[in-house]
C-alpha cells in the first residue's frame, strides 16, 4: 500500500495499516527462512563428556581358544615308575617317554567382573576382577615298548602307557586397567595375574617282562617282574580334582557409555597358567559384556 493512498485513509484505520506493514514483513522473512542462521547437525559419535570414575560392575560372553601343553611331568614318572632298580640306574627310562602333542579345545564362557576407576584428566587407571566358567578340556595318551639288557645280563621287555589330561573349570584375574577417555568411548589395555582350578591326570602304567640265566643252575628263566605284569601293572601317578594354578593375564578392548549408567564392552584377553601337574595352560579370548556403573 502506497503512503498516498495511507494518507488518503481516517487517521485511525492510517496509523493501524502503518503498524501492521513492518509485522508481515518479519513474518514473511521467517517463512523464507532467514532466521535460521546455520543447520542443526547430529552430535558426533562418542561426543559429549562422561565421567568414567567409580565403581562398577557386570557380566558377558565369550569364545575362547584353550591350548594345553603337555610339559616333562611324564618323564619323571617314568623313571619314578623303576626307581631302586638295576634297569632303573643302568638306563633313563625318562627318555623314552616322548613328548605329548599340544592339544587344543575351544568353546564359549560366561564371566562377571568389578571394578573401580579413577580418573585423572583423560587418562583412567584402575582396578578389575573377573570370574569365568570354563570347562575346556584336554586328554591324549601313547605307548612305548623297549628291549634293553642290563649288566646282569638279563634282557628286559618293558612296555609303558602313558596318559595325560587336564579340564580347566574355572578362573579368576585381577588386573590394573590403563585407558585413555575420548568421551564416551574409552580404549584400554590390561595387566594382571590369575588363578586358574584344574581337574588333572598323569599317569604311566608299566608291565617288565625278564628272561635270563639262572647264575647257579644256568637255565634261562623268564618271567614278569614283581608288580609288573599285565593283570596287575605298574601305576605311577594318578587323578588330581580341584588342582590351582597361578599365572599372568593381559589385554585389551573399548568401552563405550550408553548412558550414563551403562556402558559396553569389547575385549580380548590372554591367560597363561604356569605347569600343573604336566600341563601348561593358555587360554585365548575374544569377549563382549554390558555393566553397570555407579
Amino acid at each position: 500500500m502506497r503512503a498516498a493512498s495511507i494518507a488518503a485513509l481516517p487517521p485511525v484505520v492510517a496509523m493501524a495499516c502503518a503498524l501492521m506493514l513492518p509485522q508481515a514483513a518479519r513474518g514473511a522473512d521467517y517463512l523464507r527462512g532467514s532466521q535460521i542462521e546455520q543447520p542443526i547437525e547430529a552430535p558426533a559419535f562418542g561426543s559429549g563428556s562422561f565421567d568414567w570414575s567409580g565403581f562398577y560392575f557386570g557380566g558377558g560372553a565369550g569364545v575362547s581358544d584353550t591350548k594345553f601343553k603337555p610339559g616333562e611331568g611324564l618323564q619323571t614318572l617314568a623313571n619314578y615308575a623303576f626307581r631302586n632298580t638295576m634297569l632303573g640306574a643302568e638306563h633313563n627310562l625318562g627318555s623314552w617317554v616322548g613328548n605329548l602333542q599340544e592339544k587344543r579345545d575351544s568353546g564359549a564362557q560366561f564371566f562377571g567382573f568389578t571394578g573401580y576407576n579413577y580418573l585423572f584428566g583423560d587418562v583412567v587407571l584402575g582396578f578389575e576382577a573377573d570370574y569365568t566358567r570354563s570347562g575346556l578340556s584336554y586328554g591324549v595318551s601313547d605307548s612305548i615298548g623297549r628291549r634293553v639288557v642290563t649288566s646282569d645280563g638279563a634282557l628286559n621287555d618293558v612296555r609303558m602307557t602313558t596318559n595325560q589330561g587336564a579340564k580347566l573349570n574355572d578362573y579368576a584375574t585381577l588386573r590394573l586397567r590403563m585407558g585413555w577417555a575420548y568421551g564416551r568411548v574409552m580404549p584400554y589395555a590390561t595387566i594382571g595375574g590369575a588363578v586358574g582350578r584344574f581337574n588333572t591326570t598323569s599317569t604311566i602304567q608299566s608291565t617288565w617282562f625278564i628272561t635270563r640265566s639262572n647264575p647257579i643252575t644256568g637255565a634261562t628263566e623268564a618271567f614278569y617282574a614283581t608288580g609288573y605284569t599285565p593283570t596287575n601293572p605298574s601305576v605311577v601317578g594318578g587323578s588330581k580334582k580341584n588342582t590351582y594354578a597361578f599365572g599372568l593375564s593381559a589385554g585389551a578392548g573399548v568401552d563405550w557409555a550408553v548412558t550414563d549408567n551403562l556402558f559396553l564392552r569389547a575385549e580380548y584377553q590372554i591367560v597363561r597358567f604356569a605347569e600343573i601337574e604336566g600341563t601348561t595352560t593358555t587360554v585365548n579370548t575374544g569377549r563382549v559384556a554390558a555393566a553397570l556403573k555407579f
